[in-house]
Order: structure tokens, then sequence, then C-alpha cells
């Protein structure tokens, strides 16, 4: 699930916030789950994989990771990223290109000591992405931090580990059909102002 508060009322979040709703309804999985592709220009590549949207406040799209991977490397480099939704429940895919940077500490502080305690557990314990011998290894390394933390009785969120914040500046709605004409409408942001197009399927 994703937290919005809805006060963007411009017409591409309002055509996101009812397809949404929609695939709510139709008990659409993982609904939060997004593909974020970014370039990385040590190696002059592009990269992806999937994180979780857990916030959409205004403009300002929110999720979390460990600040010391290979994909948080990447967006200090190269600001700009693409993400795509794709709500099989509904047949709809929603692409994205956008800036990001990182979320403010303070929310960060807030969104950690309101998870699970085991999540925080796992974020404080993993070198992310980082090779280790075998997941077994990985395992132990977990416990003794759990056991540590739990003997505390605390614990604080690591430097290494905060949220990102995406704005997006393009919208591209597909909504699929079995005949292939497929419904596709663009937005993009030019002088302040969201602009609609309808593009050919």
């Amino acid at each position: 699930m994703i937290f919005l508060d809805k006060k963007n009322q411009t017409k591409p979040y309002k055509k996101f916030y009812k397809l949404y709703d929609i695939a709510l309804k139709k008990m659409q999985l993982y609904p939060e789950a997004a593909v974020i592709s970014s370039y990385d220009k040590a190696l002059d590549i592009v990269d992806s994989r999937f994180v979780n949207i857990k916030y959409i406040l205004d403009d300002e799209w929110i999720f979390f990771s460990n600040y010391n991977s290979p994909k948080s490397k990447q967006f200090n480099s190269h600001n700009q990223v693409s993400a795509i939704l794709y709500w099989n429940s509904i047949n709809v895919q929603i692409r994205m290109k956008a800036h990001i940077k990182r979320t403010k500490s303070s929310f960060s502080d807030t969104h950690f000591h309101e998870r699970s305690f085991d999540k925080n557990i796992l974020s404080i314990s993993s070198d992310q992405s980082a090779p280790i011998e075998n997941y077994e290894k990985f395992l132990t390394k977990y416990n003794l931090t759990l056991s540590k933390a739990k003997s505390d009785n605390t614990i604080k969120r690591p430097e290494y580990w905060g949220g990102f914040s995406f704005f997006p500046y393009s919208f591209e709605f597909w909504e699929g059909h079995a005949s292939r004409l497929n419904k596709r409408e663009l937005y993009l942001m030019q002088n302040d102002l969201w602009v609609k197009s309808t593009l050919q399927p």
C-alpha cells in the first residue's frame, strides 16, 4: 500500500489516484512495487530494480534504501531516473521520468521509528548488495545484530539508511486491451504546467 495525501490535484495525479483505487478494489497485489531505472556513470550502463513506494506527498514519491548501495551511488551521480508501475489486475502501466534526491533526514527518522523492529534490524545489519560468503553467514550477522539490539532495548536509524524522493516531470498512462488498441496518454511538465497528449498504440 502507498500512503497518498492527495494534495496534488493536477490531471496526471487525479488520474493516478483513480487508477490506484480501482486496482485496490480489484485486489491488486503489491500496488506499491515500482521498477526504478538509473544510470551508472562509472560503468556507463543503465540499471533497474524493484522498490516499494511508501508515500506520495504532493509531487514527492518516496521509497527507502541503503545510501551505500549501488543504486544510491547512481542516484547521487545522475539525478534522473525512470519509474514504472504495472497493475495486472486492471492491465495498466504507468511510466514516469523524474528527478531524484535524498529525502529529508527528519522524515527518514520518523519512518524508521514507525517500522517494525525486524525490518529495522535488517536495515542496520545489511551492507546492501555487498558480497558475502554465503546466506548463512548473513543470517549469523543478522541474528547477532538482533540479539544486541534486544539487549540494548533501543535502535537508531543509521546514517547510511533513509529515503529517496523523486519528482516526476513526465507521466505516461498505458491502458491495455486484448485487441491491442491500447490507450496511451502522456503528460509532460512544461513551464510549470502539465501538457497532455494522446499517443498511438
